[in-house]
């Protein structure tokens, strides 16, 4: 089915039975013709069917977007047009926020308070490249008497985009807003647990005027469709988000046609509270930093380390804190932590736990699966604080990806410095301190992307988001995204009077 705004209309609500791949601007099943479940992970149960992509249709894609960027007019729009329809995508989202934020609840799980903040965030993301993109330019460059040369900022071409399931419109934004403000044509890889929300944000760039071929969907396995896309010779960039070993092979994988490359891995952020803090708002915003989104984000403040002079009045209230907070319904306004994403991840979690109690850590809250009152069937693990924990611990030195912390205490600036950066990874990181020269100083030492201070957030559209070390390389969210988009083109021309004869023959 041709997606016109007509057959948009026809279709009605989002939520559906079935979704389709979307390639060169229409629905298309599979060519194998299999599909695959996705759940509601709060419930246990079947959400929906979704057409499961192979490397045909991985190659249909390609080729889709390979024609809409050689031989399509999307990248010679003038920059105010591609701006007018991303703006008008951002206006389609708006329009449809409540159902959108309930499709995010249902096929993720996390709480509608996430939910909802994520899908704003998504929103302005369209309109954040779509204001960049029209300043977004080369420069004219000083050169010797006759020379003039200018730089021309061009779309790089096709780029396969892989997302993960923690913050599954979200990242789709992040991806898609840079990369059409551009110019590039994109395949979106949705992560198999997560799909739904990124097919209807394609169908939404489609009904905003977006050309066909310009943005594909192809849900499927990442060992397959992924693999594809990564070492198909007409793609020009891969943009990756999620954990190290997987982008550490798509890296080695890439690199066999030299494509660029952006990658938002793993995290094992450290959040220092140090003894001049003001204790409410660390208390709070260490809770924050932890527990949004079940704990389930890259730059989770996992590891959090407290002075010792302050260390028993602040455990004491950030304990108190943590069992008052509320896991139970997605869609309950009160609800505080939503669903773990699957029966896998959650043993995963548990895991790490039971290593760190047979380690000789100890649980100071949580530790155990729940099981919510309407939701027993789906994936639930409780807020969890774990102290008398050592640096060389499993759950201390990896990522653990749920509702998750572990505790320890330090005594002086330099020696928390250290330890906070004794980690492979160095994706965010968070200091609570009353004292402005301590905050610059600990934040211009911390190694990592993302320093917030005396803030809970990490991340608005235009503040720069990546990693130091192994938590990968190249910036999203910010203006200078778009030159990860674009290639720098420098014309160098001659206007003397004499002909040039370098060699004077």
């Amino acid at each position: 089915m041709e997606l016109t705004k007509e057959a948009i209309t026809e279709v009605g609500e989002m939520k559906r039975q079935h979704y389709a791949m979307i390639i060169n601007g229409e629905r298309v099943e599979s060519s194998s013709g299999n599909t695959f479940d996705t759940l509601n992970p709060a419930k246990g149960e079947t959400l929906a069917t979704v057409a499961k992509a192979n490397e045909e249709d991985a190659e249909k894609a390609v080729q889709a977007a390979r024609n809409a960027f050689d031989n399509g007019k999307w990248r010679k729009y003038p920059v105010g047009k591609r701006a007018r329809v991303m703006n008008k995508i951002a206006d389609i989202m708006r329009s449809r926020f409540k159902e959108l934020v309930e499709m995010e609840v249902l096929n993720s799980g996390k709480s509608v308070g996430a939910a909802t903040v994520q899908i704003n965030q998504s929103i302005e993301d369209f309109e954040f490249y779509a204001g960049a993109i029209v300043g977004h330019r080369g420069e004219v460059n000083n050169m010797p008497h006759g020379f003039f040369n200018y730089t021309h900022k061009e779309p790089l071409g096709v780029c396969a985009q892989i997302i993960p399931w923690n913050y599954p419109m979200m990242m789709a934004a992040w991806k898609i807003a840079p990369a059409i403000a551009a110019g590039c044509s994109v395949i979106i890889k949705p992560a198999s647990l997560t799909p739904i929300t990124a097919i209807i944000l394609n169908e939404i760039c489609h009904e905003a005027g977006v050309p066909e071929g310009v943005v594909n969907t192809v849900p499927g396995s990442g060992a397959v469709v992924g693999d594809y896309l990564v070492q198909h010779e007409d793609v020009n960039k891969v943009a990756f988000t999620g954990s190290t070993p997987t982008g550490k092979d798509i890296m080695e994988k890439a690199s066999q046609t030299l494509k660029r490359l952006t990658l938002e891995l793993g995290g094992k952020s450290p959040n220092i509270v140090f003894e001049d803090a003001d204790m409410e708002a660390a208390v709070a915003g260490s809770l924050f930093g932890i527990f949004f989104n079940t704990g389930q984000s890259c730059e989770a403040r996992s590891r959090m380390f407290v002075h010792e002079s302050i260390y028993d009045e602040f455990m004491e209230k950030f304990i108190e804190k943590t069992e008052k907070l509320v896991s139970g319904d997605p869609m309950d306004k009160g609800t505080h932590l939503g669903s773990i994403i699957s029966k896998d991840q959650l043993e995963i979690i548990d895991g790490y736990v039971q290593s760190a109690v047979q380690d000789g850590a100890k649980i100071a809250t949580g530790g155990k699966q729940i099981y919510p009152e309407g939701h027993e069937e789906g994936h639930w693990y409780a807020p969890t604080v774990i102290t008398d924990v050592t640096p060389d611990m499993k759950a201390v030195q990896e990522e653990i990806f749920g509702p998750v912390v572990v505790v320890e205490k330090f005594t002086d600036e330099k020696e928390v410095i250290k330890r906070a950066n004794d980690t492979k990874y160095g994706l965010g990181s968070a200091i609570w301190t009353t004292n402005q020269g301590r905050a610059t100083r600990v934040a211009h030492q911390i190694q990592a992307g993302i320093v917030m201070v005396n803030s809970p957030f990490s991340a608005f559209p235009g503040t720069p988001f990546g990693g130091y070390k192994q938590s990968g390389f190249g910036r999203e969210l910010t203006v200078e995204t778009l030159d990860l988009y674009m290639e720098d083109k420098s014309v160098l021309s001659y206007y003397g009077a004499k002909p040039l004869n370098p060699f004077n023959v």
